[in-house]
């Protein structure tokens, strides 16, 4: 996770970004630093292990809360970096960031730097753009300015992943520019906006998505508070923990709750202010380590 820095509404993300709200051009550094450093907190209390990076105060990233739009990390030592199509997100790409990783102990075989798509106007926002279910090798992907079918064929090719791309869209037609927001893929369950699928693509990925795992449908309105936007990790003694903040939390039925609840407890988190300004939840925030420990190459 990275503490923010030079945290403000950025108003060149909003423009693919529908998610951002006018109030949160009135949000503060001081309010985003605090919302973090409480979310910190609240994963070390649950035993998640946190490796927390200092944002850098030049040059400015308002989004630097959000690595898991320009890294990944893969069980077989792979470090996967991403074409970013907001030209102010760009400088987020920090490569001492790896040699942290080196230092905790996290085996770094390989370096795939995919940034240089950029070079054509390529773009695939990391695991913003993909939902990766990382047991079964699918990566879902919604169309976007932000997510390319070249970007995501290209790190299927490297990675050995199937893709399945797709269209999605919000109440008002504009294209969902990350599918983390529509969607999260547990280990037995996907929660998913079914209804923000284009309608003569929903079978097939529905399939997809049903194939291996629980499907969880979520509404539109649902999607719009976040609700899509979870993530599940590891807690003291292995428990599965479902990370959502308190807005998606709010918004989900009884049902829900219930389904989710079979194969995680949840953790709900409150930070308004980081999702109003920046447009992203709890997921955007964790970059999750899957590198095998040991001596790096």
């Amino acid at each position: 996770m990275v503490r923010p820095r030079r945290f403000y509404s950025n108003p060149e993300t909003a423009l693919t970004n529908a998610f951002q709200t006018p109030a949160g051009n009135q949000v503060t550094e001081d309010e985003a630093v605090r919302e973090f450093d409480e979310f910190v907190d609240c994963l070390g209390d649950h035993g998640v292990n946190v490796i927390t990076i200092d944002d850098t105060p030049e040059p400015p990233t308002p989004d630097a809360v959000f690595p898991n739009n320009w890294i990944s990390t893969h069980s077989d030592g792979s470090v996967v970096t991403y074409p970013m199509q907001p030209v102010s997100r760009r400088a987020e790409r920090r490569l001492d960031v790896l040699d942290r990783l080196r230092e905790r102990g996290y085996d770094v075989r390989r370096h795939l730097d995919l940034s240089a798509l950029e070079n054509d106007d390529v773009f695939l926002e990391g695991t913003g753009s993909m939902v990766l279910d990382r047991v079964h090798r699918r990566a879902y992907a919604c169309w976007s300015a932000r997510t390319h079918e070249a970007g995501l064929r290209a790190f299927c090719r490297a990675m050995i992943y199937e893709p399945v791309g797709f269209d999605a869209a919000d109440q008002d037609g504009q294209a969902i520019y990350h599918t983390n927001v529509m969607m999260c893929v547990g280990d037995r369950f996907i929660v998913a906006c079914v209804d923000a699928i284009d309608p003569a693509q929903r079978p097939r990925v529905v399939r997809a998505m049903q194939a291996d795992h629980e499907l969880i449908e979520i509404s539109v309105a649902q999607m719009n508070a976040f609700a899509g936007n979870m993530l599940q990790v590891i807690g003291t003694g292995g428990e599965a923990l479902l990370i959502m903040s308190q807005r998606a939390r709010a918004s989900l039925n009884a049902d829900q709750v219930a389904a989710l609840a079979q194969y995680a407890r949840i953790v709900a988190v409150p930070i308004p202010n980081i999702e109003d300004a920046a447009g992203g939840s709890v997921r955007c925030m964790l970059a999750e380590i899957f590198l095998p420990r040991g001596v790096s190459l």
